[in-house]
């Protein structure tokens, strides 16, 4: 008991107990008005010097190992936020007008863009036309999560020449769902998938599991991959539950749901897993072992974070023609394209990035880059969607966050590009007259 209270004084709680309660820790369990937990990491102290009370999955009362294990799990994948009630310092002036209701921009449904592979509804030529002083050379490719605050689309769609951003679920491209935002000046004709083209069921992705799937358990398709996994005191409840109540319908549905929020996988007789890294590898479009090379740890946040490589191709393939002798790639925030180059294959003649910041990527810098290698043919990246992922309930301030304003970053970058390019074209023009 001792042990397990330490470990919530490790983690920023005050642990305080209330010797006027009647009630009595029976078996570690939490009962309510005997423990008082106050967390400084977020909140105030008049916001949370309260009484909790715990309950797990199936309703009963959770044990207290269950309730560190649970908050040890959802703090792997957040980052720690300060303690000060200042707001974060901002790095410019922004622009923070909120559009109006005409100016939103909804998500459609399904997600499938401007298509995909295998469904209706492919076009290929854009509803709204690029405008005339967006039409690359250089090209664009901007990613962040759909399911960003209110305005937010539309407020980068702004930012980026008032292109219409292409929403899409890589559920369409893998065994797994995804929903991610991309706003970019490719066309959008004669695309093409990877080779050979991934697998679209769970099933497929991970044949061993289909020994032990269950037949109440109907799940075609994983979640999106988390930065955090379920805690082995979760699947050892599932599998303690399903022994106990086997053939009990309500406890199957309270598994399945489980199952459905850390994108469990059967891997033995009643035994429930989370994905290795190298499964999630192989789910997302990886190279086997991408990730290797820092802890387990790190490898889930990393991979949580990423992008599906097969959605990102199929946009990306009509480069291919464009450019046959390979292309100069400037590459920001994430190197999100060169595996899906990689992979589709399409030639790197050239690829900057790994800057280790880029608000000190200046003018004078990104025009000596381009002298030095002959320009650019693809702006690439997705600012950290930090302060945008609905998952966020500490600091989810949109593009006024500390993280997610690296957004106006990309745009300067970009437009510092665009402009020493269409500058090069007009000097070469008067070369040749």
């Amino acid at each position: 008991m001792d042990e397990t209270v330490g470990k919530f004084v490790e983690m920023g709680f005050s642990i305080e107990i209330d010797p006027s309660s009647k009630s009595k820790l029976i078996d570690e369990e939490l009962r309510c008005g005997n423990l008082s937990l106050t967390c400084y990491m977020y909140f105030s102290h008049s916001e949370c010097s309260c009484n909790l009370f715990f309950s797990n999955f199936s309703g009963e009362i959770a044990s207290l190992a269950e309730v560190v294990d649970f908050i040890l799990c959802c703090s792997n994948g957040t980052a720690q936020q300060s303690r000060s009630n200042e707001p974060p310092p901002r790095r410019r002036k922004l622009n923070t007008a909120m559009p109006s209701d005409d100016e939103l921009i909804h998500l459609p449904n399904p997600m499938i863009g401007f298509g995909v592979p295998n469904e209706p509804g492919l076009i290929t030529e854009r509803p709204v036309p690029i405008p005339d002083i967006a039409r690359g050379p250089p090209y664009f490719y901007f990613e962040n999560v759909a399911m960003a605050p209110k305005g937010v689309w539309a407020k980068m769609s702004s930012h980026l020449y008032d292109i219409k951003p292409e929403f899409v679920d890589s559920l369409y491209f893998s065994a797994a769902a995804r929903k991610r935002g991309y706003i970019h000046n490719l066309p959008i004709k004669n695309r093409f998938e990877i080779q050979p083209t991934p697998h679209y069921t769970i099933e497929d992705e991970f044949p061993d599991t289909k020994k032990w799937w269950h037949v109440w358990d109907n799940r075609t398709k994983l979640n999106c991959v988390l930065t955090c996994i379920a805690s082995a005191q979760i699947t050892k409840d599932i599998r303690e539950r399903l022994e106990k109540h086997e053939g009990d319908p309500r406890v199957q549905k309270d598994v399945v749901d489980q199952c459905k929020r850390w994108n469990l996988v059967w891997v033995g007789k009643n035994k429930a897993a989370p994905l290795e890294p190298c499964e999630m590898e192989s789910l997302l479009g990886f190279p086997g072992n991408y990730t290797r090379g820092v802890s387990r740890r790190d490898r889930y946040k990393s991979l949580g974070n990423s992008f599906l490589v097969d959605t990102v191709a199929y946009h990306l393939s009509v480069l291919k023609a464009l450019y046959p002798k390979g292309v100069n790639i400037l590459s920001l925030f994430t190197g999100i394209g060169e595996v899906a180059l990689h992979r589709l294959p399409i030639p790197m003649k050239l690829v900057v990035s790994e800057f280790r910041d880029v608000e000190e990527l200046d003018d004078h810098k990104i025009e000596g880059l381009m002298d030095q290698y002959g320009g650019f043919d693809l702006v690439i990246g997705g600012s950290p969607c930090n302060n945008l992922a609905g998952a966020n309930r500490v600091s989810r301030t949109g593009l006024e966050g500390d993280q997610s304003s690296l957004f106006y970053d990309y745009c300067r970058i970009l437009e510092a590009v665009h402009h020493k390019t269409h500058k090069n074209e007009k000097v070469e023009c008067l070369l040749c007259r």
